[in-house]
């Protein structure tokens, strides 16, 4: 695999992945590890963490996991990925992602130190942080300490958003009780599910007393104020359909479209840009959202044809057929709302097509995290009222969240 081109800028932060040999080699001297990571593991300068560690002889690499989309990152979404030895280092490389998603004693067989390397984007739905808390919850039950590189919030750590995922909704999706979006890095959620008994079995105010020995190396540089490109680090597609930080700005809140009878625009170069369907008429879809308050966005009418993209989208909803839809772009992503920017396309189109426009109901809401949302939207409640349906659980959620923040404003 190629390494990714380096930005030009100059790196003003440098990442968890950057310090552990130069700052923290304690941590896995003369120990036999597991690495939890893919393509994205890598340091600043475009190295591969796998092969940093290997050739630093500083430890021995017994085994490597990967989440979705495999630890090279080119497998579409929702496909099964195979465990495969690594070609060089000849060690396994266990799929997480697949009919194991928590690694097994025999697969954790030897390790002494387990480290994570995986970038991010700040959604709850975004499956690689389900892997790291049931990775945290193996490593609990087997006593093997847990190492995560911190890396930043590509959408930045300012904010959370949304409702918080209910328990009979708990999935692959939605492993822990969060927003949709947590305004937090990888390493602050896993300090967050430990102190705060998340680990294990558990629901939203009931705790467990399995703990991880857990460590976090944490980022130097970042502030929870900084957007991606202004770390001066490359963006690397964390997944084939995230191909740019303006995707993942908008992300969040599109993402639930997945769950509906509208094509997300998987298939197309503009995933969670476009939306639509056959059957949509774009005209009646922008009158709609002419009324409401959709800060930092614009919409345009757009047609598209979803096709099959080697890597990037298997088998995408209208595969083929003409869809007619919206485009949205973003102006001003200081002023983008993801979330409740969802709920008012979702809204605007069940308003303008009541009878086509439908919700899936359980792939729906274990995106959102509650079947309320659903519920609202096919009563055509307003999409602020829907919003501010969330708000209560949301402050309560952000006492709790307070407590592990790492970096400053």
């Amino acid at each position: 695999m190629k390494n990714p081109a380096v930005s030009e800028q100059t790196t003003i932060v440098r990442t968890g992945a950057d310090r552990l040999l130069s700052d923290t080699p304690e941590l896995i001297r003369n120990k036999r590890i597991g690495i939890l990571t893919n393509h994205t593991g890598r340091l600043s300068d475009g190295r591969l963490l796998i092969d940093v560690v290997a050739e630093s002889g500083l430890c021995t690499i017994k085994a490597l996991y990967g989440p979705e989309h495999g630890i090279a990152g080119d497998t579409p979404d929702g496909k099964v990925v195979d465990h495969i030895d690594h070609p060089d280092l000849g060690v396994p490389i266990f799929s997480l992602y697949g009919k194991i998603h928590k690694p097994t004693r025999a697969m954790l067989e030897g390790i002494d130190v387990l480290v994570c390397d995986i970038q991010d984007v700040g959604a709850r739905f975004y499956t690689f942080i389900s892997t790291i808390a049931l990775m945290m919850e193996a490593a609990a039950e087997q006593g093997i300490p847990f190492v995560i590189l911190d890396r930043p919030n590509p959408i930045r750590g300012l904010h959370f958003d949304g409702p918080i995922r209910t328990q009979p909704l708990k999935s692959f999706v939605g492993w822990m009780p969060i927003p949709v979006t947590h305004g937090m890095t990888i390493g602050e959620l896993a300090r967050l599910w430990n102190e705060e008994g998340w680990i294990g079995e558990h629901s939203f105010g009931h705790s467990t007393d399995l703990k991880t020995d857990l460590e976090v190396v944490p980022v130097d540089g970042w502030r929870r104020s900084m957007w991606f490109d202004e770390t001066g680090l490359p963006w690397i597609a964390p997944s084939p359909n995230m191909q740019s930080l303006d995707t993942a700005v908008v992300y969040p809140g599109l993402c639930f479209v997945e769950g509906t009878s509208l094509s997300e625009g998987r298939g197309t170069l503009s995933p969670f840009q476009l939306i639509g369907a056959p059957w949509v008429d774009p005209e009646k879809v922008l009158k709609e959202l002419a009324g409401c308050q959709t800060a930092g966005v614009t919409f345009s009418a757009e047609r598209f044809v979803p096709q099959e993209i080697p890597g990037m989208a298997s088998q995408p909803k209208y595969e083929g057929e003409k869809c007619r839809g919206i485009r949205l772009t973003t102006l001003d992503r200081n002023e983008v709302r993801p979330v409740c920017l969802g709920i008012a396309v979702l809204a605007a189109f069940k308003r303008a097509h009541p009878k086509e426009t439908e919700f899936r109901h359980r792939r729906f809401d274990i995106l959102t995290g509650s079947s309320s949302i659903r519920q609202l939207l096919d009563r055509n409640a307003p999409h602020e009222a829907i919003c501010d349906s969330w708000i209560p659980e949301l402050e309560r959620f952000g006492e709790i969240r307070s407590r592990y923040l790492f970096y400053k404003e």
